[in-house]
């Protein structure tokens, strides 16, 4: 019988690193984790809310610009002294950027300039590929596990997500399974979360319409997501690696 991941933790502090911190689910995620007695390190553009830094387990907080790859190293600089020689038991991806137009329209392949696409990827792809290269030392002393937050968009053309995100987590799936394989050799397992339609400050009215397409009929939650990510990272999926979870409300199946 696999031992109960919250007895675990416990007993012995398990170490997480997320990026995008600071507000959707990102920051459900941390208070999902949290909550569980686990030592949290983060990073975002911006400070925490105060009402969170209260949080015993929330104990450092970087602020730092993953699209920027020299401020992605000081991160990933301080995260290393902050850790030390301690293991590090997870690492969720989840920073990551969707631009629009000056008009609010949908980024296209057709319009907007190619620095934007290449800021996009700089964030929502390259920094969560070096974060996980950089972090790949502690996370296989912990045996642990790599969460990538990717998106229903990834796998089809969203009518609101623009192309240079949708292309860019793509590319996050294809790379999830290839650390999947890579980091095995290491005991590091890697998987993705995909959410669909989750009630966040990224979501306009516009999304309403999309209910209609979503089986359950509803939004989800970020408390839904976090609960997925904090699952794959648990004892109790301990042989899942390369895989990704859809948490959309059935939304993907069409």
């Amino acid at each position: 019988m696999l031992e109960d991941d919250g007895l675990a933790s416990q007993r012995t502090v398990r170490n997480l690193v997320l990026t995008g911190a600071s507000r959707g689910i990102g920051h459900a995620t941390v208070q999902y984790f949290a909550a569980r007695g686990w030592r949290i390190i983060t990073c975002s553009r911006d400070q925490v809310p105060p009402a969170c830094q209260q949080d015993t387990n929330w104990t450092d907080h970087i602020v730092a610009d993953l699209s920027d790859a020299a401020s992605t190293q000081d991160f990933l600089n301080q995260t290393l002294d902050i850790l030390g020689d301690e293991p590090l038991h997870a690492l969720v991806n989840n920073a990551a950027i969707s631009p629009k137009t000056q008009y609010k329209e949908r980024l296209g392949c057709l319009n907007g300039d190619v620095d934007t696409w290449r800021e996009v990827f700089e964030l929502n792809f390259f920094a969560p590929l070096t974060i996980a290269r950089s972090l790949a030392p502690a996370l296989g002393k912990g045996q642990g596990a790599v969460v990538n937050i990717t998106s229903i968009a990834g796998h089809g053309v969203h009518p609101f997500a623009g192309s240079a995100y949708s292309t860019s987590k793509a590319a996050l799936s294809a790379l999830t399974r290839e650390l999947a394989v890579e980091m095995a050799r290491i005991g590091v397992r890697v998987n993705a979360v995909a959410p669909g339609e989750i009630e966040t400050a990224m979501i306009g009215e516009e999304y309403e319409t999309l209910i209609p397409r979503i089986p359950m009929n509803r939004m989800g939650q970020p408390l839904e997501v976090a609960s997925a990510v904090y699952q794959l990272c648990g004892l109790d999926f301990s042989y899942v690696t390369g895989t990704e979870v859809f948490v959309t409300g059935g939304q993907h199946l069409y």
